[in-house]
């Protein structure tokens, strides 16, 4: 199975296919589509919202197109990256009754479908997951995994996150413009999550900030679940625009200097020289230690407000892990360094995607820009919430595929009986007149009786 994840973002589109067989995942596909200042460059997403459908489609078309090319097959499965900026959350608990005192995944189905429909959703938002963070058998609480136990009782606590309607619908529609059919959308910091965390992060409990382009998705995991997510409308787009204006350089010159800042630090004359606003043939000479401060002046506001954000969240205070930076901002030199402090002095650490879930190339995994695309990826080939409603409403859960197969195959064989004896028992009536929604012609009764029960009988064997 070949899984094309999109992750859709304000700066740039990148699109990831990973091929998963019997070896496990590997990523066989990579393409970009980068966004320019000018209107003919844009991808039509701002602050993690599409404002320009058509430039949306041609972003997602041009990152699948390169990938495809890269990678040289077709993909099965689509998955796409839903922003944060609009997302929201809340809990809900679901409650079942256990008739036969076993349960079973139709009974932790039924649990979890219960939280969902009792919710309190706000008017115009969409579920995108359910996700479970505590079960509870008759009076057992903090129960892992109920699948086979006993009991009467079922309890499930869920984390729900929704989105505004308006924001799905015009996601899908670049995407059917793009002649691409999604399968399931994933919240973009969940998709980070399951790429860079590792079981004993999310076990004890852990802050991940997935730093954009135009916005930082923040999700809080905790007891293998996410208790928390948020998102703050302030990226790394923020600080090209203030060296543009500290610089009095072109937008174009003020992104350039940014993203090679960690090389100019090492020129031995500590001057750069930049392009001048609206006469690029004039070149001033700035020193590295304006650009500094610039920089870090914009990344340390960034990370004040995040720290504000979740100073008061009883989940992130819980967190016993640390705090897990990934995303294209983490470039910046010394932004771990900085982020401690701003974070009371809490374990942070910088993280890209983990090698050991996938093979591919290392410059691919490698790149912080890549995590969420990746984690998509992996979303697609199982890598989940043990038990969650997913974006279509349907239970995800660990060896779905197995069971659904043997399901299948189960009752395959019962089903063609059944439906068989049913038609033969319509075919041995004794009626003069026997419909198959065709046209009977008017021979004698027996002989048109005799050929039309053959024929009948010669359909049913071909469909089986």
């Amino acid at each position: 199975m070949n899984i094309l994840g999109i992750d859709l973002g304000s700066t740039q589109t990148c699109a990831i296919i990973a091929q998963k067989d019997d070896e496990g995942l590997k990523i066989i596909g990579f393409g970009k589509a980068r966004a320019g200042f000018d209107k003919t460059k844009a991808n039509g997403v701002k602050k993690g919202v599409i404002t320009n459908i058509e430039q949306a489609s041609n972003s997602i078309e041009e990152a699948v197109r390169e990938a495809q090319m890269m990678s040289g097959v077709r993909y099965d499965k689509i998955i796409v990256s839903m922003s944060g900026a609009y997302a929201k959350s809340v809990n809900s608990v679901g409650v079942v009754n256990i008739p036969n005192h076993e349960i079973g995944i139709n009974e932790i189905r039924r649990a979890v479908s219960t939280a969902k429909h009792t919710a309190n959703i706000p008017s115009g938002y969409e579920i995108v997951h359910v996700l479970p963070f505590n079960f509870k058998v008759n009076d057992l609480e903090h129960v892992d995994d109920p699948l086979g136990m006993s009991g009467t009782r079922l309890e499930v606590s869920t984390h729900i996150v929704i989105c505004q309607e308006s924001y799905i619908k015009n996601l899908k529609k670049a995407l059917e413009i793009a002649d691409l059919k999604v399968d399931n959308f994933v919240l973009s910091g969940y998709a980070s999550a399951i790429a860079c965390l590792d079981d004993s992060e999310k076990e004890l409990g852990t802050i991940l900030i997935d730093m954009g382009g135009a916005i930082c998705d923040i999700v809080v995991y905790m007891g293998n679940s996410i208790r928390y997510n948020d998102c703050l409308q302030i990226g790394s787009i923020n600080i090209t625009n203030d060296l543009a204006m500290a610089l009095h350089a072109p937008l174009e010159e003020a992104e350039r200097i940014k993203l090679n800042y960690a090389n100019l630090s090492l020129q031995p004359n500590n001057l750069v020289q930049v392009p001048s606003m609206g006469d690029k043939d004039k070149i001033v000479e700035v020193t590295i230690d304006v650009i500094k401060e610039v920089i870090y002046a914009r990344a340390q506001e960034t990370l004040m407000l995040l720290a504000k954000m979740l100073s008061d969240n009883p989940y992130a205070k819980a967190s016993g892990a640390g705090i897990v930076l990934t995303g294209g901002m983490t470039k910046l030199a010394k932004l771990d360094e900085l982020a401690a402090v701003m974070f009371d002095n809490k374990s942070v650490r910088i993280a890209s995607a983990r090698k050991d879930l996938a093979l591919g190339f290392n410059e691919i995994f490698n790149d912080p820009e890549n995590t969420c695309a990746i984690g998509l990826c992996l979303y697609g080939a199982g890598y989940f919430t043990p038990y969650e409603l997913d974006s279509n409403k349907d239970l995800r859960f660990k060896g779905e595929e197995d069971n659904y197969s043997k399901k299948s195959i189960a009752h395959q064989e019962p089903v063609f009986e059944e439906r068989k004896s049913e038609i033969s028992s319509k075919i041995s009536q004794e009626n003069d007149t026997i419909s198959l929604n065709e046209q009977i012609d008017f021979r004698p009764v027996e002989e048109n009786k005799s050929n039309i029960i053959t024929r009948m009988w010669q359909q049913i064997v071909s469909r089986f």
